[in-house]
């Protein structure tokens, strides 16, 4: 039903969109002279007929869930819902909602079957009602648009005007939802700290986040330092670097300045592919081919070798950063005047002397953005290192060694059903916290010196 409320959204503004460009060509076959042509008219009947009503249909779905949840809820039996705790809640919603969508495990009680087929009636209704309110909306400003058609009419300004307020509003919204997002990790890192010490979290050398859910579960006690899971992403970053740094430097200095322009027009395409390979794809290789091969030439010169190591994600991951940090490269080595290298060559310089003395050196405030942008890229990188690192911290520095990562823990800790009000789950919370602060230093870090030295060189 949603899709066809877009689609009917769609028709309407499209069809206002004609009939205003027709009632402006009739206009101006009568001998009027218009003051905005007739493209502007017709765009002016699709945004206002687009615009208010797709923001009614984002708001529709946004808050029909919660609302029908709440009335779903209302109508559950005293004492099997409202008695709960906020997690216990949660979990009864969401078996309601896998009984409503056919995914009914055993044999659920009566009143969450009455409530799944109430839940379904209510989404069903909520449906019907916002594809009327649609049309009758989207209908009412396209007649709306077209009275306004005439010779007098600034068809221009307004479209200009949606356009701009439409900008604003996007700009707006990303800045929000930048908020939002450290707002939610902000309040859930605090509800962590209110069962878990800062002091044990910053500076504890064990994590075992397993502890017991329920009075008749057996786990441990748990521990929360992150200090061994920071560690072992720090040492998958580095292994990454150190394989995609020299490598992307090179093969950019290369295809800038001493390839032939066929074999760059090749080589340069080729390399980047590698940018649009997805991560899973990279995290299947690191465990079917590289943690193998590994194993294997450790297992010849007498060096155990873990199953999951982090040179094997590390590697990957770093082949999976050439091309990001080649590319930063070549715009940082294109970017330099070109008269700085003609000069050094008119001078007698070799190629290689003036690439080394003058174009690098010139553009190092662009390389070295790229290579901290790859290194918050390969802090919060999760597909590869799921898949072919540990999930056991460790304090160790030892690539050859099974270790885990920030991304992997997050992950780890959130699957399944899990509720939020116990320290296992928030301590993901808290992980990602960490994480979004580090990758932000870093990422100002860059900024702050392309633009410093950036300026020097203008």
């Amino acid at each position: 039903m949603t899709s066809i409320a877009f689609l009917a959204l769609f028709a309407i503004s499209i069809i206002g969109y004609v009939w205003n460009i027709t009632a402006v060509n009739a206009i101006r076959k009568g001998g009027n002279r218009l003051h905005s042509l007739g493209y502007f008219h017709g765009m002016y009947a699709f945004l206002v007929s687009f615009i208010p009503v797709f923001v009614v249909i984002l708001l529709w779905l946004l808050l029909q869930g919660p609302v029908i949840e709440w009335i779903v809820a209302g109508g559950l039996p005293a004492g099997e819902y409202d008695g709960l705790g906020t997690g216990e809640q949660q979990l009864v919603m969401a078996e309601i909602k896998s009984i409503a969508r056919g995914t009914i495990f055993g044999e659920p009680e009566e009143w969450k079957i009455a409530a799944a087929e109430r839940l379904t009636r209510l989404y069903t209704l909520s449906s019907r009602a916002m594809l009327i309110a649609v049309v009758a909306l989207g209908l009412g400003l396209m007649f709306l648009s077209r009275s306004k058609v005439s010779a007098e009419f600034r068809a221009r300004h307004g479209v200009e005007h949606i356009v701009s307020g439409l900008m604003i509003f996007c700009a707006t919204t990303a800045v929000f939802v930048t908020i939002g997002i450290v707002a939610s990790l902000l309040f859930e890192t605090l509800k962590f700290f209110d069962k878990v010490s800062v002091s044990e979290f910053l500076f504890g050398t064990n994590w075992e986040p397993q502890i017991p859910l329920r009075e008749d579960q057996v786990a441990a006690e748990g521990a929360f330092g992150w200090l061994p899971v920071i560690l072992g992403t720090l040492v998958i970053t580095a292994v990454a670097l150190f394989i995609a740094v020299p490598v992307g430097l090179m093969s950019a200095i290369y295809l800038n300045e001493f390839a032939p322009c066929r074999l760059r027009a090749v080589v340069k395409p080729a390399l980047e592919i590698l940018a649009g390979v997805p991560t899973v794809v990279y995290g299947f290789f690191a465990v079917l081919t590289v943690a193998p091969a590994i194993r294997a030439f450790g297992a010849q010169i007498g060096i155990d070798v873990a199953p999951n190591t982090a040179l094997a994600a590390g590697g990957v991951m770093g082949i999976m950063l050439i091309p990001f940090i080649s590319s930063f490269t070549d715009d940082a080595l294109s970017a330099v005047p070109r008269t700085l290298s003609d000069g050094a060559l008119g001078l007698g310089a070799t190629r290689a002397e003036m690439v080394t003395t003058v174009l690098f050196p010139a553009a190092i405030p662009g390389i070295v953005g790229g290579v901290l942008l790859a290194v918050s890229r390969a802090i919060g990188e999760t597909m590869i290192v799921v898949m072919a690192a540990g999930l056991i911290a460790k304090m160790t520095l030892n690539p050859l060694d099974s270790v885990t990562t920030v991304t992997v823990q997050i992950v780890t800790l959130l699957i399944g059903d899990t509720s939020f009000d116990n320290p296992k789950t928030l301590a993901a919370f808290a992980l990602g916290m960490m994480l979004f602060i580090v990758t932000l230093i870093i990422n100002i870090f860059a900024i702050r010196i392309v633009r410093k030295y950036r300026e020097a060189y203008d």
